[in-house]
């Protein structure tokens, strides 16, 4: 694997001075494990130490942030449109069920962002988690390297958000909790259609869609806001008036503060392994998306806008409404702050993950 062909971006904020071919983590540092047992069966994990753990959004990304944090590559959510599929090609890993089973473990991952956290460079900007590869995915069961990485933000009263399949955030509530009193975070969980043949093909190996808004219920029960990307809107799959109408419904019972659809897009590396996927579950539907993305990775303006506009006219009826970009997301601190400290509708504001 061409671990020593990633780099080091040269605007990281602790990477000032150094080559900007400088390796993110070299060869020597590689253990590579397996697990015997039932959850871990038929994956390898590939610890390294990392030198670098803020990432630098390229400026051309469409992402509303600048800055991201990844703990891990590759994902065993298994989703068959996962867009970070390409990364595992810099490692000469493969992009589907390599994917799948090949996890990069950043096992330095919380010292890191603590180092880098602290260095003079940094300005504290919005550090965004879970918009690679999923944070709270089975991997972290083990490693737990989440708990450190909030706590190191925390420290630095650094604001932060967090998208997530995983039911495993709930672990880390009580950090949450704490880190909303010193700084702005944001949670979201990504629930893109509530049908149950279809998760299990799309995203086997993910919680299902309604463990996922127990996630959200319980989080508003402990007074912490939680937002919901309706990603991925699945073409002829997930998008019927009626599939949409009952995701939006059930979103809105588990208590969401806000609802952001997001169409399904294909880039290179998740857009092979996808039609193949689609070849094989639905065939007929094969010259149908060719015609949709031939244009590229993303469905047709037109196509985007209508169910936008759909998702948000059923939000507002099942009184959730749209998110706007901007809009807050935060979690409240456990008490209010006295009347004179903060003016009311002073909140300070976040931007969306999305």
């Amino acid at each position: 694997m061409r671990w020593e062909n990633l780099t080091v971006e040269s605007a990281d904020p602790d990477g000032h001075g150094r080559a900007a071919d400088a390796a993110l983590f070299g060869a020597d540092a590689v253990t590579t494990r397996t697990f015997d047992t039932p959850e871990f069966r038929g994956i390898t994990f590939h610890e390294v130490r990392a030198r670098s753990i803020l990432n630098r959004v390229p400026g051309a990304s469409r992402m509303p942030f600048e800055w991201t944090v990844n703990p891990y590559r590759g994902c065993t959510h298994a989703c068959v449109y996962c867009f970070a599929r390409k990364t595992h090609s810099y490692l000469d890993l493969d992009t589907g069920l390599g994917f799948d089973s090949q996890i990069v473990v950043k096992v330095n991952a919380p010292e890191l962002l603590r180092h880098q956290l602290a260095s003079r460079r940094w300005q504290g900007d919005h550090v965004a988690m879970g918009t690679n590869v999923d944070c709270y995915q089975r991997a972290e069961g083990r490693y737990r390297l989440m708990p450190g990485i909030i706590s190191a933000l925390t420290e630095h009263a650094n604001p932060f958000s967090i998208l997530t399949k995983g039911t495993l955030i709930l672990r880390d509530l009580d950090l949450l909790t704490r880190a909303a009193q010193v700084t702005d975070v944001g949670i979201s969980v990504s629930v893109g259609f509530t049908d149950t043949e279809l998760w299990r093909t799309v995203e086997p190996g993910t919680p299902a869609p309604e463990r996922r808004l127990d996630v959200v219920r319980t989080l508003g029960e402990h007074g912490i806001g939680c937002g919901v990307l309706m990603a991925p809107v699945i073409p002829f799959l997930s998008d019927h008036p009626a599939q949409l109408r009952e995701t939006v419904r059930t979103i809105a019972a588990a208590g969401a503060t806000s609802v952001t659809p997001l169409v399904l897009h294909l880039r290179p590396g998740a857009r092979e392994w996808f039609m193949a996927w689609l070849g094989r579950h639905h065939p007929h539907l094969v010259r149908r998306y060719e015609r949709l993305y031939a244009e590229g990775a993303y469905a047709p303006r037109w196509y985007q806008r209508r169910i936008t506009r759909q998702v948000h006219e059923l939000a507002q009826e099942y009184g959730i409404g749209p998110s706007r970009a901007g809009m807050a997301r935060r979690i409240r601190p456990a008490q209010p702050p006295e009347a004179d400290e903060t003016p009311a509708g002073s909140e300070p504001t976040q931007l969306t993950l999305m």
